[in-house]
């Protein structure tokens, strides 16, 4: 099969960055466009300057004897589908930054030139940011400029044309090019060692459909939550200026030395925590317990979210590309763009219906008598603003525990897997496994379940005290003597887990020492090919580490480390890993396996596919069609890789996203 690289370069108005593609595509122009066919030197076709596709690449765009490839494809697909005025088959299409992030690289085209090594002449071009900051967005001086006539007719005076920089635009052009050259290069190294599965491949089509469906977005609820906001805002800037005599209350600087005059000593500075530990504490003076609960509300971020639905959703008002698969690298898990579902507030108040209707009429009055804190009403009523389409509702179904559920099926921590296999509730089974005595979870020894869950959320991946900390323990009011006594008891009562962790760290560090194979549990195999540590999962598919050494640390102990992307800064690193850190990963890509089996046979039975949130599906399906049960049917049904791996999931129908 021939083989088509492509790579395009585009105008807008609008910030790619801020607004996604979909909504860029709606609005920007393709003004270059390179491409190669299989070895062939690289071409271009410069429509800024009048040029037209060639007949036959056009075709080739559509034909199902052609491969295309891209890096980033879904970016090349959906705006020269725009472009084009015809959908493309995904099925003809490969993404290679999809690929690169399942062989463990970086997810940017420059930096995985840079970790592989590329000649020169493979790489992206450094100088290409300047030039898209150039030809690619407005001109950013405000200097007034008469319009230009250019071949799309009058052109604002904000933009630079090609005649603008004939120099820079031929090195523009050349940037394009040399893209495609990149893109090539690291797509035949990543053939030498990882190709698609067809499953796989199935999940990226299905991927680009549900980014492509999008979902529903209450404009109206959100603009008008927007405007309570300012509004409320607003008031509460005047009323702090008029506490503090006039401050700056975004000023850090001006707040922490007024908060020293008011309470006699320094504050060290002014994050969400020592606001709370300040409002906790009965000695803070009412002047700057006044002033913090003034600032909580200015500092409710998760409001801007709101901002986001507005920026983001397309004509139609949906919005679109949320999901990036293989965001989260390895584990193939979807990471989330633009509104970033995963990380939404979650709602507790029970009158939803009755908070969206004061929010549509601006009635801040009746939330602050209903609710007393609007400003809490809005970010709890963010999930609500993705509504059904008219005549359909939504269908959410959650896997119940998951990652407890597959690390268990794993280890073949019998007991565990027993508490699933009855319907019962791991957060108990584990406090009364860690305590010798019965929880439930409303009744005899309840409150020992809390500290079954913060265990089951920290423990199973061999973390202590810091990771239970990180889930709360600490506000829980447990000290660390606590927390180090849950530790003990919870691994005692999980020997098998305690034993994955070293089975696994010994068949990784042998793969690499041995450069070969070796066999863990339920199939899961280690294999270290060149520079790569390869781990098989149960259903086919491979994760991957980059350049794995054994080397000594400090205690002269031998630990495994790998290159790979660094979670602070998105850079690139040398870290190191251990057995129950590599347990997490297989674990998290099992997970994540077991997600796009149920989305792909929910697909299968018609359903369709408007959202996922972690182990969450929504769908959205019309009036008299489909069932709850049978969506949570399909989604409890197990694979045939993990025939023995027992699946639940809960769910509810509603009109509009909640937590249920």
């Amino acid at each position: 099969m021939n083989i088509l690289a492509l790579d395009i370069e585009t105008y807008s108005p609008l910030d790619l960055e801020k607004v996604g593609m979909h909504k860029y595509a709606e609005n920007c122009e393709v003004t270059l466009l390179a491409y190669a066919y299989n070895d062939s030197p690289v071409s271009i076709v410069d429509l800024a300057m009048g040029e037209e596709l060639p007949f036959n690449l056009v075709a080739d765009l559509f034909s199902k004897d052609v491969l295309k490839t891209a890096f980033n494809a879904a970016f090349e697909m959906t705006v020269l589908e725009k472009y084009l005025g015809k959908k493309f088959d995904a099925s003809q299409w490969q993404c290679t930054q999809l690929l690169a992030r399942s062989l463990g690289l970086p997810a940017s085209l420059e930096q995985v030139g840079d970790v592989l090594n590329l000649a020169s002449d493979k790489r992206k071009m450094a100088t290409g940011k300047t030039l898209i900051e150039y030809f690619s967005k407005p001109r950013k001086s405000n200097v007034n400029r008469p319009q230009q006539a250019s071949l799309w007719g009058v052109r604002p005076s904000n933009r630079n044309m090609p005649k603008d920089n004939v120099k820079k635009w031929a090195e523009f052009k050349e940037y394009c090019k040399q893209d495609v050259e990149s893109e090539r290069a690291i797509r035949k190294h990543i053939a030498k060692y990882i190709g698609m599965p067809e499953r796989e491949r199935l999940m990226w089509q299905l991927d680009r459909k549900i980014n492509e469906t999008g979902v529903w977005i209450d404009m109206d609820l959100v603009e008008k939550a927007i405007r309570i906001d300012e509004k409320i805002k607003t008031e509460m800037y005047k009323k702090g200026e008029k506490l503090t005599g006039g401050l700056n209350l975004n000023s850090n600087q001006q707040m922490l030395k007024w908060i020293e005059e008011q309470e006699g000593h320094a504050v060290a500075r002014l994050d969400k925590d020592t606001r709370a530990a300040l409002l906790k504490n009965p000695k803070t003076t009412p002047q700057v317990r006044k002033f913090l609960e003034i600032k909580e509300v200015i500092c409710k971020i998760s409001t801007k979210k709101y901002g986001a639905m507005k920026e983001t959703a397309c004509r139609d008002h949906r919005a679109r590309g949320m999901f990036k698969m293989y965001g989260a690298g390895r584990t193939g898990r979807w990471t989330g763009w633009g509104i970033q579902l995963q990380n939404l507030p979650q709602n507790h108040i029970e009158d939803l219906d009755i908070a969206r209707q004061f929010v549509k009429k601006e009635n801040i009055k009746a939330l602050q008598i209903f609710f007393e804190n609007p400003t809490d009403v809005l970010s709890q009523l963010i999930r609500t603003a993705f509504v059904a389409e008219e005549g359909s509702r939504f269908i959410v179904a959650d896997f119940s525990a998951i990652e407890a559920r597959v690390l268990a099926w794993l280890a073949d921590e019998k007991w565990r897997i027993n508490v699933f296999a009855n319907g019962g509730d791991i957060y108990c089974a584990s406090a009364s496994s860690m305590f010798h005595v019965p929880v439930e979870k409303h009744g005899v020894n309840k409150e020992l379940r809390a500290k079954g869950k913060v265990a089951e959320l920290a423990c199973g991946y061999g973390g202590g005290v810091g990771a239970l900390k990180a889930m709360g323990a600490d506000k829980m009011g447990l000290s660390d003597a606590d927390m180090e006594g849950i530790i003990k008891k919870w691994r005692k009562a999980n020997p098998k887990i305690n034993n994955l962790w070293y089975a696994v760290e010994n068949c990784a560090t042998y793969a690499v020492r041995n450069k070969t194979f070796k066999t863990c549990r339920k199939g899961v195999t280690f294999e270290c090919v060149d520079d790569y540590l390869f781990v098989y999962l149960p259903s086919g598919r491979k994760i991957s580490y980059f350049k794995p050494k054994l080397v000594k640390d400090s205690n002269g102990r031998e630990t495994l480390t790998y290159e790979g992307t660094t979670q602070t800064n998105n850079g690139w690193a040398v870290q190191r890993t251990w057995g129950g850190k590599i347990v997490e990963n297989i674990v998290q890509a099992i997970a994540r396996d077991c997600l796009a089996t149920a989305m792909l046979n929910l697909n299968h039975f018609g359903y369709k596919i408007v959202m996922h949130v972690h182990d969450e599906v929504i769908l959205e399906v019309p009036e008299g069609e489909g069932s709850l049960e049978h969506v949570l049917k399909i989604m409890s049904h197990s694979s045939k890789w993990a025939s023995d791996l027992k699946l639940n999931a809960e769910g509810y129908e509603t009109a509009y996203y909640k937590k249920d």
